[in-house]
């Protein structure tokens, strides 16, 4: 019987999505950080149905990188599920996920796993400043946090982002998790475990471009609030009762009005006010109803997080004519 071969100490987890630009620049910089850490490693990149060469480019580097393991999407599936590809696919005893862009250095792996040798479980890799982010973004971002930790049981730590490390527990435990609204900052947080943090330089992107427009951004932070929080349901119960108690007031009012001075000239203004207001409460209410009811949707239909196309070993020979 042959013996199943030993997991790697180390696994590098990297989403790509149109990311052609950096994999040479990437690899130039990762591989040597990785191999003078004297243990045996994995990376894998997740090619999340780039629309340029990078799955090509990836293809390339991994004829002179035998610990190199490419997974490439059927589609754009997102970052966040193209994380959890990487997860479900890694065997490291450690598992630390980064960014293709090298905003996230890939020095400050060997730090993150000193801290785990000393026996934590989560290591979080903590930016001391948001290079090469507008104000706007900056004070986008701080009320976010702000907002999240008034609203859901999750408190998020500040200036961490998905850079860190976990340890194969903490991975398998990710893993089993079967929602399919991956909000993988709340995910980790929510976990727990032993963790500790180091702190690190964020760099510039290397190239290219973000792929987080303005309303991406805003999108991503309203899914991961609703992910972890149910605030925004049950407020409206609490607001309904205010109006309802103001909209009473005002008919006491009334009434006496009329009973003290007779019948007032009718208000076409008011009504019109009143309408359009409890309209648009009303239409508010309903698209976050709506927001929650689509997850369950989503949940209950149970298709898969991710579709592999293709997972793509060191050595193997391609029989679509990529080499």
């Amino acid at each position: 019987m042959t013996a199943l071969p030993s997991p790697p100490t180390l696994s590098v987890v990297i989403p790509l999505y149109n990311e052609g630009e950096n994999v040479a620049l990437l690899f130039d910089r990762l591989m040597p950080v990785l191999r003078g850490l004297g243990l045996g490693f994995e990376v894998l990149c997740i090619n999340d149905g780039s629309k340029d060469d990078t799955l090509d480019r990836l293809l390339a580097v991994q004829g002179g990188v035998p610990e190199l393991r490419v997974i490439d999407l059927s589609r754009n599936f997102g970052k966040e599920k193209a994380l959890s590809a990487g997860l479900f696919h890694s065997r490291g005893l450690a598992v630390v996920p980064m960014d293709a862009d090298l905003q996230h250095p890939p020095e400050a792996i060997a730090d993150m796993l000193a801290k785990w040798r000393e026996g934590w479980e989560v290591v979080f890799g903590r930016r001391d400043a948001r290079t090469g982010q507008k104000l706007s973004e900056r004070l986008f971002a701080k009320g976010f946090y702000w907002v999240f930790d008034h609203l859901s049981d999750v408190r998020l730590p500040r200036e961490v982002g998905d850079f860190r490390l976990m340890d194969r527990k903490v991975v398998d435990v990710i893993n089993r998790m079967p929602e399919r609204s991956r909000f993988m900052k709340g995910i980790f947080a929510w976990v727990g475990f032993r963790h500790t943090e180091i702190v690190y330089h964020q760099g510039e992107r290397a190239a290219g471009t973000t792929k987080f427009s303005p309303f991406k951004l805003l999108r991503f932070a309203f899914d991961g609030l609703t992910s972890f929080s149910n605030f925004p349901l049950k407020v409206w119960g609490g607001i309904g009762a205010a109006i309802s108690s103001l909209a009473f007031i005002y008919i006491v009012i009334r009434i006496i009005r009329t009973l003290v001075w007779g019948v007032d000239v009718p208000g076409y203004e008011s009504i019109l006010v009143s309408v359009l207001f409890l309209g648009g409460m009303q239409l508010l209410t309903l698209g976050i109803i709506g927001d929650y009811l689509g997850r369950v949707f989503d949940e209950v239909k149970g298709r898969p997080l991710f579709i592999v196309r293709r997972l793509y070993e060191p050595g193997e020979t391609r029989g679509d004519g990529l080499s």
